[in-house]
């Protein structure tokens, strides 16, 4: 069965359901690193990606924004130039009742009613101005970092904008 489009998932529409221990076969997240790059050199320029709206992006919609950024920023300014942060992590359990496929699956589509369904996945839940990625550089790889964002942007599935703060003041916000 093909998967089902983040967007079917964006929405918060019920309450936070995250105890896993009481649930049986979770499917691991897609994460596999939520820092990467030099963490130990203390870069002036620091770019964000916040959110715009409220919603939940799904842990295989992180990966490929953070992957997505990291190989753009590891290609254009060496891996001692930057520091990528993950900053958010998908705790929100995401369920489906598969419904019934081929021929006669219209008399049969309802499914149970209001059905639990299975863990299919694992989504963050995002709220309007929380951080979602931030890259730390250099002012020589500023504009790189912006790119790396705005590809990052694209893999989610909601609105976004990016955030520039040079030491402790925020310089400006790019809406998208």
């Amino acid at each position: 069965m093909p998967e089902k489009p983040a967007s079917s998932y964006r929405d918060q529409d019920r309450p936070a359901y995250t105890r896993k221990e009481y649930v049986t076969g979770i499917p691991g997240s897609r994460i596999t690193f939520f820092e990467r790059g030099n963490s130990k050199a203390d870069f002036p320029i620091e770019l964000s990606l916040i959110s715009k709206e409220k919603g939940q992006i799904k842990h295989t919609a992180l990966e490929s924004a953070r992957v997505s950024a990291n190989r753009y920023m590891e290609k254009r300014a060496g891996i001692k130039n930057y520091y990528l942060k993950l900053r958010i992590y998908p705790h929100q359990i995401l369920r489906e009742n598969p419904m019934a496929l081929g021929a006669g699956a219209d008399r049969i589509s309802d499914g149970m009613r209001k059905s639990f369904g299975r863990p299919i996945g694992l989504a963050a839940r995002v709220s309007p101005g929380q951080h979602i990625l931030t890259i730390r550089t250099t002012e020589e790889f500023y504009k790189e970092a912006k790119e790396a964002l705005r590809r990052a942007r694209m893999k989610l599935p909601f609105p976004s904008k990016s955030s520039l703060t040079k030491g402790s003041e925020i310089i400006s916000s790019q809406e998208t």
